[in-house]
């Protein structure tokens, strides 16, 4: 079998950071376990590191998770391999706060005069008319009634 790509050695500093984590509730399931994890597989600690299939015994994960911890750790650090990355290619939210709230009140109240109710497209109009969003599409509108649990109508 060969040797181990990637070899985990934490420092002092590390491995306390680490041991804080793993038995911190205010910590989530995963990023524990990813601390644990790191833990059994350190070299410089006196046992020496676990082998990949004794730690995935121990912590109920798969060897692949495993793997995956030991490389983000050796490439990017402790930070990188034990807590969740920020999306890259998230985009910006088109209503703010804000604009929400406009939105919802002008939803609970009477439509425009010579209109039965709030069409998603009028919706729309308003928020720009108002100088919430330089644009915004009736999609979106819709889709943030639906989260706020409110309906034009």
């Amino acid at each position: 079998m060969p040797a181990k790509q990637f070899v985990v050695a934490l420092s002092q500093e590390q491995r306390q950071k680490l041991e804080i984590i793993a038995r911190s509730y205010k910590h989530s399931q995963r990023e524990r376990k990813r601390a644990k994890i790191l833990l059994l597989a350190d070299t410089n600690h006196q046992e020496g590191g676990l082998k990949d299939a004794a730690i995935c015994e121990q912590l109920h994960v798969c060897d692949a998770t495993v793997g995956q911890v030991r490389r983000r750790f050796c490439q990017e650090g402790v930070d990188a391999a034990v807590y969740h990355r920020e999306q890259a290619k998230r985009k910006a939210r088109v209503l703010d706060g804000n604009a929400e709230a406009f939105l919802i009140a002008t939803v609970c109240g009477a439509p425009p005069e010579g209109q039965r109710r709030w069409t998603l497209h009028l919706l729309a109009d308003r928020l720009v008319a108002q100088g919430y969003v330089d644009a915004v599409s009736h999609e979106t509108v819709r889709q943030t009634l639906k989260k706020t649990n409110s309906s034009p109508g």
